[in-house]
């Protein structure tokens, strides 16, 4: 970083860099979930979940069959807390601070959706029945009431070129599970016994 870069701290500084939004970057936002942003919820298979609380920010990804957060009605979608390493990251900053936004991604569509809002940890054996895969329900359901609602152009995507076939990165070419945590562990963890038994313990744990 040059030495001679200086820091942004107002916003005055920072909107006459960038000027003042306007046109279809407002209109487009709203605070319900309309026809046609319920549409892209459903078309979507992958959502990241970002939170803030006492310990910090954290964003973390949630995915099953497109269609699994479920609209509710026009300010509130539902979103199974399946099974995972019991970090629970995003679900203490809930216990904290309600506060909650959503980036929805659908599978070879550039243009992305974004739910700001607040949450609430809902345990209810019902209501995750509803949600079972497999047979096994969510431990949790995350209910999230809309605030501000809108979509992100596909300017992202298109740059990134994150679903071009071509862009695809070959697995091998970096850094597995084991090599990361024989690194951090200081060979600790055996690399090639972790990688070894990963597929079937993912299996055996996906729901």
């Amino acid at each position: 970083m040059s030495t001679s870069a200086s820091e942004i701290t107002s916003l005055q500084a920072l909107e006459a860099l960038y000027g003042q939004a306007g046109g279809a970057s407002l209109t487009k936002e709203i605070d319900y979930i309309s026809d046609a942003y319920r549409a892209l919820i459903e078309a979507s298979p992958f959502v990241l979940i970002a939170t803030v609380g006492p310990g910090g920010t954290d964003c973390s990804p949630r995915g099953d069959p497109a269609g699994f957060v479920r609209v509710l009605d026009r300010k509130r979608v539902l979103i199974p807390d399946r099974r995972g390493n019991n970090r629970l990251d995003s679900l203490k900053n809930l216990i904290g601070d309600p506060r909650i936004s959503l980036l929805f991604l659908i599978p070879g569509v550039n243009e992305t959706l974004r739910i700001n809002g607040r949450a609430r940890i809902l345990d209810d054996a019902a209501l995750a029945q509803s949600f079972a895969m497999d047979g096994k329900a969510p431990t949790t359901v995350i209910e999230v009431t809309a605030e501000r609602v809108y979509f992100q152009c596909a300017k992202a995507l298109v740059r990134s070129r994150l679903w071009a076939a071509d862009a695809q990165v070959p697995r091998a070419s970096v850094p597995s599970n084991g090599q990361i945590l024989a690194e951090i562990s200081a060979g600790q963890v055996d690399a090639a016994e972790y990688d070894r038994a990963y597929p079937e313990r993912l299996r055996s744990t996906l729901y």
